[in-house]
């Protein structure tokens, strides 16, 4: 971390906070991007300091979240984690239907901390259908697990990175004091910001590209049927519909003569 360390004092090294202004606009470019084009991030911290924060600012911008211990083989093991995810999805539905009333009270007690054993395991990512694009994480020393099943798979890795931790498995490196809780507030803060102005570009081009495919589609019946006979389509549409028009306000006199009668 000597590259990112302003100064020291006292024993206490100071960040760079130059340093950590051009990390978090690069680590906000790549999730803007990122997400425009249809990624998904994944927000991780399980530390005390940031669970709030991580599960408020991914549900803020609908992405999956980690905030409690991290499972082995989350990543690298994805298929069993959809296993375990679709079995608490299944007991839930289950208790809606109110198929627990029919179990023994041992046996609805224990699906019942089943399912919120599962919901503290997997309930950030409930709705995960495939591994995310971007792994994000406030603590490296913590999320060392995390962060090396992301290398592995090579799934990029932003993180918040404090003086006493290694840089070197982070692709996008944030250098911040991952104890205050300001600091995980604010970074976490502008992740999901860049989250959402993707999901609003991604929207907006979506747009567009219906827009263009109609556009596309009436050039192509414009090549096929000729000038001519678009002409007069579009000359029986409009006598269509004036006629329909006038034969509208023709019943409606008719009904209304036919009310007061």
């Amino acid at each position: 971390m000597k590259p990112y360390i302003f100064t020291e004092r006292n024993g206490i090294h100071i960040i760079d906070l130059q340093q950590t202004m051009a990390s978090i606009e690069r680590a906000y470019n790549l999730v803007r991007d990122t997400v425009s084009q249809g990624g998904s991030v994944l927000f991780t911290g399980t530390k005390k300091q940031a669970q709030e924060t991580i599960q408020t600012e991914a549900e803020r911008c609908e992405m999956p979240y980690v905030n409690q211990r991290w499972l082995g083989g989350t990543l690298t093991n994805f298929r069993t984690m959809l296993k375990r995810i679709e079995k608490m999805k299944e007991m839930e539905a289950q208790r809606e239907r109110g198929e627990f009333a029919k179990f023994t009270k041992k046996e609805a007690l224990d699906a019942q901390n089943l399912i919120a054993k599962l919901n503290r395991r997997f309930g950030g990512m409930r709705d995960m259908r495939r591994l995310p694009d971007i792994l994000f994480v406030t603590d490296v020393r913590r999320e060392a697990l995390a962060i090396k099943e992301a290398n592995i798979l090579e799934i990029p890795v932003i993180a918040l990175v404090d003086t006493n931790c290694d840089p070197d498995p982070v692709d996008y490196v944030i250098p911040a004091n991952d104890d205050a809780i300001r600091a995980i507030k604010l970074i976490t803060g502008k992740i999901a910001d860049a989250v959402i102005e993707g999901k609003n570009i991604r929207a907006a081009t979506m747009a567009d590209q219906e827009i263009e495919e109609e556009q596309d589609r009436l050039r192509e019946d414009e090549q096929y049927l000729g000038p001519s006979t678009l002409a007069k389509l579009r000359l029986g549409e409009d006598e269509y519909g004036e006629d329909f028009d006038e034969e509208y306000e023709e019943t409606e006199d008719e009904y209304e003569d036919e009310y007061e009668e």
